[in-house]
C-alpha cells in the first residue's frame, strides 16, 4: 500500500489527483461533523445533487463543470438562508429537485448520460491544478471562515434563543456555513463523486461522535478519519484496478462497520 502513494506522488499522472482528493479528504469530514451538530447531515446528498445537476446544465451550455456544479450549490446554500430553513427538509427537496434535473438534462443532452454517470462515480483521476487550485482555496477559506463562526454555530445549537433574545445577525454566520458548505460539496462531488463526497461527510463524522471526549477532537478525528479511509481507498484503487468513488465508499463502511463489531461482540458475550 505505502508503494503505491509513493508510485502515485512519483507519477505526474496520479500526482494532482491524489493531492486534491487529500485535502478533500481533509476538509469534508471537518464540514460534516459541523453539519451533524445542526442535525442536517443531510446536506451532503441535497447540495451534492444540486451542484451534480447545475454542473450538467452548465456543460451544456458552455461552461466548466466546476463553474457549473460550484454555482448551483451556493444557490441552494443562500436560497436556504434567506427562507430561514432548518434541519434536513430544506435539503430533502434539494436532492428531488437535483435528481430529477440530472436524469432530464442528462437525457437531453449531447454526451449528458455520460457525464451524469461520471458525476455520481466521481472523477478524481481526471483531476488537475484548477480542481487542486479549487480545492486549496477552500481549505483558505476554512480556516478563515471556521474559527470566527464556530462559537456561533454551537451557541445556536445548544442556545437556540440566545440570538433572537439578543437580536443578533444570526444570518450571518448561517449563511457563511451554508456557502462554505455549498462550495466544499460542489466541488468535492465534481472530484470523488456524489455518493464519495457524502460518504466523506456522514461516516468520519459519525465515527467520532461516538468516542470523541471534546468537540475539537471531534473536528480533528473526522479529519483524520477521513484522511485515512482517503489514502487506503487511493491505494487499494489502483493496485486492484477499481474505481476509486465505490472503493472510498466500501473502505468507510469498513471503517464504520469496525465501530460496531466490538459492541456487537460484547453484546453477544453478554447474552450467553
Amino acid at each position: 500500500m505505502l508503494d503505491a502513494w509513493l508510485a502515485s506522488l512519483s507519477d505526474p499522472l496520479f500526482r494532482l489527483p491524489l493531492l486534491t482528493g487529500l485535502l478533500l479528504a481533509t476538509l469534508l469530514p471537518v464540514i460534516g461533523a459541523l453539519l451533524m451538530l445542526r442535525d442536517e447531515w443531510l446536506a451532503a446528498l441535497g447540495l451534492s445533487h444540486l451542484a451534480a445537476a447545475s454542473a450538467l446544465l452548465g456543460s451544456a451550455l458552455g461552461l466548466p463543470t466546476l463553474v457549473g456544479g460550484t454555482a448551483g450549490a451556493l444557490a441552494g446554500g443562500a436560497l436556504k438562508t434567506r427562507f430561514e430553513a432548518r434541519g434536513n427538509l430544506a435539503y430533502a427537496f434539494m436532492i428531488l429537485v437535483g435528481w430529477s434535473a440530472t436524469l432530464l438534462i442528462g437525457a437531453n443532452t449531447e454526451l449528458g448520460e455520460r457525464l451524469a454517470h461520471a458525476l455520481v462515480e466521481g472523477q478524481l483521476y481526471f483531476a488537475g491544478v484548477v480542481e487542486l487550485v479549487a480545492a486549496l482555496a477552500l481549505i483558505v477559506a476554512a480556516l478563515w471562515i471556521l474559527p470566527r463562526i464556530l462559537p456561533q454555530l454551537l451557541r445556536s445549537r445548544f442556545f437556540p434563543r440566545f440570538e433572537q433574545a439578543n437580536a443578533l445577525p444570526a444570518w450571518r454566520w448561517h449563511l457563511a456555513m451554508d456557502l462554505l458548505a455549498a462550495a466544499t460539496l460542489a466541488i468535492g462531488t465534481l472530484t470523488v463523486g456524489l455518493m464519495g463526497a457524502f460518504a466523506l461527510v456522514l461516516i468520519p463524522a459519525w465515527v467520532v461522535f461516538r468516542i470523541a471526549p471534546s468537540w475539537r477532537w471531534t473536528l480533528i478525528g473526522s479529519g483524520l478519519v477521513g484522511v485515512g479511509g482517503y489514502l487506503v481507498a487511493f491505494a487499494l484503487a489502483l493496485q486492484l484496478d477499481q474505481p476509486f468513488g465505490p472503493m472510498l465508499v466500501a473502505v468507510l463502511l469498513g471503517i464504520a462497520a469496525s465501530m460496531l463489531l466490538p459492541k456487537a461482540w460484547r453484546g453477544s458475550v453478554s447474552a450467553s
